[in-house]
């Protein structure tokens, strides 16, 4: 089986799972989006993965990101266009990139960093969609606003220009099965409810709650997830290296 079989494959595997856990969820089969989490796999799997009907890809890296879209535009047979997420930390010497070439970041977690995207974000382009990551469980070595200090981040964020916050997005450490791991997302997804039933000035479209990959998938679709990242489903195991 080649490369283009399996992620085809696999794409439609883990729709289909997604579409059952929905299901058994209560929940309507459109109710959550795929992001194909391409991280150190190179254009041609995205390429593949587009081809197979894939539009919303992830990316940690953000200068190997950036290198891999310019590829990956240059392909005439890959349906345009593609939306680009952000999704690993975004350090101050990096938000520009982060501004100019993607359509969502999901790793806000600092004023400054949201301050620096807004003002670097190109007038041609739409503003840039904004998920605010909270630190849910408390994770030493996990980024994230912690959940007391969401509301006033949030009211800080609303308010810049060029810039959307489209919901909050979490990454919590490893839990050993299913009820911890429910456990854990329900917290962000009390955090989501909390900051969607207050009026702050400038939230308007507040829909995304981005939590979830490979492992814990079904827990965050049954907490409300509305996007799930999904990497190694995908495309298979990783092998990672030193990323700039």
């Amino acid at each position: 089986m080649n490369i283009m079989t399996t992620i085809t494959n696999n794409l439609q595997s883990v729709r289909d799972h997604i579409v059952r856990t929905c299901e058994a969820s209560g929940r309507a089969a459109d109710s959550v989006t795929l992001m194909a989490v391409s991280k150190t796999f190179g254009p041609e799997a995205v390429v593949q993965a587009a081809q197979a009907g894939q539009r919303i890809f992830g990316e940690n890296y953000i200068q190997e990101a950036v290198e891999k879209m310019a590829i990956v535009a240059q392909h005439a047979d890959v349906p345009h266009p593609l939306s680009w997420h952000c999704i690993g930390p975004i350090q101050s010497n990096k938000t520009r990139l982060v501004a100019a070439h993607f359509d969502w970041a999901h790793t806000v977690d600092r004023l400054k960093i949201a301050q620096r995207l807004s003002e670097q974000r190109p007038e041609y382009l739409p503003p840039l969609n904004i998920c605010i990551q909270v630190n849910v469980d408390g994770g030493l070595n996990k980024s994230g606003v912690a959940p007391q200090e969401l509301g006033d981040l949030v009211r800080e964020v609303a308010v810049l220009p060029r810039l959307v916050v489209r919901g909050l997005m979490s990454i919590p450490e490893p839990a050993p099965d299913f009820e911890a791991q429910y456990a854990v997302h329900m917290r962000a997804r009390e955090c989501f409810d909390v900051i969607a039933a207050q009026q702050i000035p400038g939230l308007g479209q507040f829909d995304t709650l981005s939590m979830g990959m490979t492992d814990d998938l079904d827990a965050a679709i049954r907490a409300g997830s509305t996007m799930v990242r999904v990497g190694s489903g995908i495309f298979g195991r990783r092998h990672y290296a030193q990323k700039a």
